[in-house]
């Protein structure tokens, strides 16, 4: 496997506004490792090059570290997969704590490897569907959800379940963004342009 160094991290995550920490660039080098070991047996990712898995995966997720910004508070991030964009987040927020939402027994698991073999305290991983979330005891700052279908149950779901300044934080295409901007249960934020994409955007609804 090729293996990244950090000056290469540090640069490439450059565009997406993180200053890469040495324990962060060490974590991800962790993650990738992690990454394309279990995507052998077990479907994570189709990107396998390590410098694109860093640009697609890590890039991508990072930015809502700066542009948001999601450093503090509760994250509920639904659809986990393989831990994006959620699990980049905490690596470099600290002081945020994350419930990874994610169905599948096997991606689960390797979710749970994650956090494991980085060190990550304040992060759950549970294996359920967002519906089987127990909400009246949850109030999240943030829902986020990347690899995920946006539909209205969705959207509801999230908001029963952010307190009353939280925020929706969706990862998707322009068609996609301009469809949900339409919901009126929301507040929609301008759609903030991931850097070298020519059609993906994060898109942010808040309750207040």
């Amino acid at each position: 496997m090729k293996t990244l160094s950090r000056i290469t991290i540090e640069a490439a995550l450059k565009p997406y506004g993180i200053t890469a920490s040495r324990l962060l660039c060490e974590q991800i080098t962790t993650y990738i490792d992690l990454l394309l070991r279990w995507n052998k047996k077990t479907s994570l990712t189709t990107v396998i090059e390590p410098d694109e898995i860093l640009r697609f995966h890590f890039g991508e997720s990072l930015i809502a570290v700066a542009a948001i910004p999601i450093r503090h508070g509760r994250l509920a991030d639904v659809g986990s997969g393989a831990g994006f964009p959620a699990v980049p987040i905490r690596m470099a927020s600290e002081d945020l704590s994350v419930i990874l939402i994610e169905s599948n027994q096997k991606k689960a698991t390797f979710l749970q490897e994650v956090v494991r073999e980085l060190c990550l305290k304040n992060v759950e991983v549970r294996r359920c569907r967002m519906e089987d979330v127990l909400l009246h005891d949850e109030n999240f700052d943030f829902v986020t959800a990347r690899a995920l279908g946006i539909d209205n149950t969705f959207l509801i779901w999230s908001h029963n379940a952010l307190n009353s300044t939280g925020s929706v934080v969706l990862w998707l295409g322009d068609t996609d963004a301009g469809r949900i901007s339409l919901n009126t249960g929301w507040k929609w934020s301008d759609p903030i342009r991931i850097p070298q994409s020519e059609r993906r955007v994060i898109l942010r609804g808040s309750k207040g």
